[in-house]
């Protein structure tokens, strides 16, 4: 359902490229945050958090509700799924069915932190993975039902990076959170983190060098091709398989030499992520863990399921250029947070009115000089 990974360059500056599978598309809306804005997060029976932000924002955020007439959306209904600040912290969510559990015991004087409000409390607040780890050991924060998903109480993990690359996983195990340092820079969906990491200890054998020839009794076994040392990758798209993939990637690709060579370079990464509607299928009576949202019209209705890459972020964490390519496109566009800095009021644009325009270069094709 989703794949983020940490990338560095040659110099050590960090990358971030994840990805987001549904099995349909959704009003996705990028959003800019300014600095200085007021937030309130609520959960019933609890005092509202209220809180004021001290960083620029830019992400791909959900409504959290439908709007009505009476009750249009305001910035506050729109909750980031993906996002970085002008700090170089990013934040991401990720599927994981297992979240919801048991509500912890919190005083109902005490203003509590929705889930559904993590991206926007932890970005527009802090600009560190030790900032954000430091606050969560005294801030509460609660899962909620969430009616856009039938009322599942919010089936996600959570990823917060830093400028440095350093990495923090938000997870909620059966309603209880854990903070999991994340040395690899790497996640997926399920099971829970610590579970993907001692899975690495069965790949200790993967190495980027090709074996291209070995000698069995008198015959000498010749590799016709590059690549075998990929052979022992998992082929699957299961989140087991994708983190060990993304694992791979990240720590074997070359290491640019240049800020737009390492955007390149994590983009070719991220297509080994980019998953196709069909390529994987789930008729109903069958099951499969797929994230079904209420309330909105499936627009390709099929009689089975089938998760494709909804969109793909790349995130220059040096430079604060956040990049997204939707699915009906080839090609990325990027947003500069610099730019974006002075900028005094919430701005949106939906991810629908990014296009998917290819550039045509028929009459740039000039005659041959003889």
């Amino acid at each position: 359902m989703c794949t983020s990974l940490i990338y560095r360059d040659a110099a050590g500056k960090a990358y971030l490229g994840r990805t987001l599978e549904l099995t349909m598309d959704l009003p996705y809306q990028v959003v800019f945050f300014p600095k200085a804005l007021d937030y309130t997060s609520h959960i019933d029976g609890h005092p509202d958090l209220v809180f004021s932000g001290k960083y620029s924002v830019i992400g791909v955020t959900m409504p959290g509700r439908m709007p009505t007439s009476d009750a249009p959306l305001t910035f506050r209904d729109f909750k980031c799924l993906e996002g970085m600040n002008d700090q170089g912290l990013t934040f991401s969510l990720l599927s994981y069915p297992t979240a919801g559990g048991r509500k912890q015991a919190v005083e109902t004087t005490t203003a509590v932190l929705s889930a559904s409000d993590l991206g926007s409390w932890a970005l527009s607040q802090f600009s560190s993975v030790d900032e954000v780890r430091q606050a969560l050991e005294q801030q509460p924060v609660l899962l909620e039902p969430l009616t856009l998903l039938g009322g599942v109480e919010s089936p996600f993990h959570y990823v917060v990076h830093d400028s440095s690359g350093a990495s923090l996983v938000i997870e909620f195990n059966l309603g209880s959170m854990s903070l999991h340092d994340n040395p690899v820079g790497v996640m997926t969906n399920g099971p829970e983190f610590p579970w993907h990491m001692t899975n690495l200890n069965n790949y200790t054998f993967l190495t980027n060098v090709d074996k291209s020839n070995a000698r069995f009794g008198d015959y000498l076994a010749v590799q016709p091709d590059s690549g075998i040392a990929t052979a022992g990758l998992p082929a699957s798209n299961t989140s087991v398989g994708r983190f060990v993939r993304a694992a791979y990637y990240a720590h074997y690709a070359e290491k640019a030499a240049t800020a737009d060579e390492a955007v390149l370079t994590l983009a070719h990464i991220m297509n080994n992520f980019d998953r196709p509607r069909g390529v994987t299928i789930d008729y109903p009576e069958e099951g499969g863990g797929h994230l079904e949202v209420a309330g909105l019209p499936d627009e390709s209705p099929t009689e089975y399921a089938t998760e494709f890459t909804s969109w793909t972020n790349l995130s220059d964490l040096d430079r604060k250029l956040f990049h997204l390519r939707p699915h009906g496109s080839l090609n990325y566009v990027r947003f500069d947070l610099g730019a974006l800095s002075s900028e005094a009021d919430v701005r949106v644009l939906p991810m629908t009115a990014l296009g998917g325009e290819l550039i045509d270069a028929t009459t740039k094709l000039t005659p041959f000089a003889h």
